[in-house]
């Protein structure tokens, strides 16, 4: 970070209360909720050690004039979360609180060594992305950053690497289907019983769920393997590296065995982790299976499209527009094992797998839990729970949808798109995010369990081809 950058962030920010109870940071009795800001859901809460990092690759360089333009007209203007901070009122509840906004703190030109990018340009970004995790935010301003990273790589011709805390980002989820719609009553006795027997198998996946969930924060943890945190210390440095994989192949795959490209792409992570770890750990033993867990967040936030909110805005309605994250957890299932004669195989076994989970209210009740646990025991006892549940299993997994066709960055054309994060205690996070005709696998790794990382990133890229051929 250079000079002018560092002097920009030492300027106290102003925030705009209803009321000031003193110290600057209260709120007055008696004053509405809309004046004295939304409250902070217990998600968010939850999230606060949690942070995003997005690394977008650009077709051109950096223009700064037009990129602050962009970010200050659709980024501010529209999200209430990158204008706010968080707050407590006089009751000690966290609320969302409107501050005043400078682009010199949020938008940041790195001085990086001009030895160091000329040599290794790739290598240059990759290096201070991974700085990020080590690098604090200041509360007292919107949580949230853009690094321009002005200088060609072998991927695009600049990139801008997006941080923002996990609580002041709203993202959108596909809904899910709680239950299926009672069939009509010309459909027959058939339908009938398939209909009560589909909720038999509802109401008993959900109670073996839960019972699992229980278990997970009380004793039950995955077994040790080399894919399990190491170092438990708090602030290790995280490296972020991704790669490209062909959608058109995912798809392929999808077609011939009759899935969903959730099903191929956890199929897909099954078998880059077992080859990764038959190689490293050179056990000869290739029967045997090794089941281990991911932590899956799910928004149960009603989808709402981005012109909906804006149109609601712009009309002056913005309290309608519904903010926030309503999360909840599944616990997946990961298989460690090789089937080098099949390796469809590991795309059967994570169809099983997920169509299961499909059939449970194990996120319904584990988003409600979590807020019950918040407000009864606090945040410090809820987070410790959180935690706990989270070490005992060993990766966090993840699956979104991008834009089918090339969008833009405040007027740059955008090459690729590769968001991970950084705060779970695991060591290893997997991410798939489309984009146009390519699917991103993003990996958020130990720096020092795995650096070797793109080695492992090879896996995924030969898992997919193996697969891909198979079918």
């Amino acid at each position: 970070m250079d000079m002018a950058a560092a002097t920009l962030r030492k300027r106290p920010l102003s925030v705009h209360t209803a009321v000031s109870n003193g110290n600057g940071n209260g709120f007055g009795v008696g004053h509405g909720a809309q004046e004295q800001g939304e409250p902070v859901s217990p998600s968010a809460r939850l999230l606060e050690d949690f942070y995003i990092v997005v690394v977008i690759g650009i077709a051109t360089p950096v223009n700064l004039p037009a990129a602050r333009a962009g970010i200050e007209a659709q980024l501010i203007r529209y999200h209430p979360r990158f204008r706010s901070i968080q707050v407590k009122d006089a009751s000690g509840n966290m609320r969302w609180v409107p501050t005043t906004v400078d682009l010199d703190y949020h938008i940041i030109y790195p001085n990086l060594d001009d030895v160091a990018v000329a040599r290794d340009p790739d290598r240059a970004v990759e290096d201070y992305v991974a700085t990020l995790s080590t690098r604090p935010m200041d509360k007292s301003r919107p949580l949230w950053e853009f690094h321009m990273l002005d200088f060609p790589t072998s991927e695009a011709a600049a990139t801008t690497a997006f941080r923002a805390a996990g609580h002041a980002v709203a993202a959108d989820a596909h809904g899910r289907h709680l239950g299926k719609a009672a069939p009509p009553a010309s459909a027959g006795a058939v339908a009938l019983a398939a209909w009560v027997w589909s909720f038999v198998l509802l109401t008993w996946h959900t109670v073996v769920d839960v019972a699992s969930f229980f278990a997970t924060i009380l004793f039950l943890r995955d077994p040790r393997t080399l894919f399990e945190r190491a170092n438990q210390e708090p602030g290790q440095k995280k490296r972020l590296v991704h790669r490209a994989l062909s959608l058109d192949d995912v798809n392929f795959v999808k077609n011939a065995m009759n899935c969903t490209v959730n099903d191929v792409l956890v199929g897909v992570t099954y078998a880059a982790l077992s080859r990764y770890y038959f190689r490293k750990t050179g056990d000869a033993d290739t029967s045997k299976e090794i089941r281990v867990r991911s932590i899956l967040l799910v928004n149960l936030r009603p989808t709402t499209s981005l012109q909906a909110c804006v149109n609601l805005i712009e009309s002056g309605k913005e309290s309608d527009v519904k903010w926030g994250n309503e999360l909840g957890f599944i616990i997946l299932p990961f298989h460690i094992g090789l089937h080098d004669d099949d390796p469809l195989q590991y795309v059967r076994k994570a169809k099983k797998i997920v169509d299961r989970k499909k059939s449970s209210l194990e996120v319904v009740f584990t988003h409600l839990a979590s807020e019950v646990i918040l407000k009864i025991f606090g945040l410090k006892a809820a987070g410790a729970i959180f935690h706990r549940m989270i070490s005992h299993t060993t990766i966090s997994f993840s699956n979104m949808i991008g834009p089918v066709e090339q969008v833009e960055f405040c007027g740059h054309p955008v090459v690729f798109i590769a968001p991970s994060g950084y705060g779970p205690p695991e060591a290893l996070t997997v991410n798939f995010q489309s984009y146009v005709n390519t699917m991103m696998v993003n990996l958020a790794v130990d720096e020092a369990q795995f650096p070797d990382s793109h080695e492992l990133l090879d896996d995924f890229v030969e898992s997919l081809r193996l697969i891909r051929g198979s079918a």
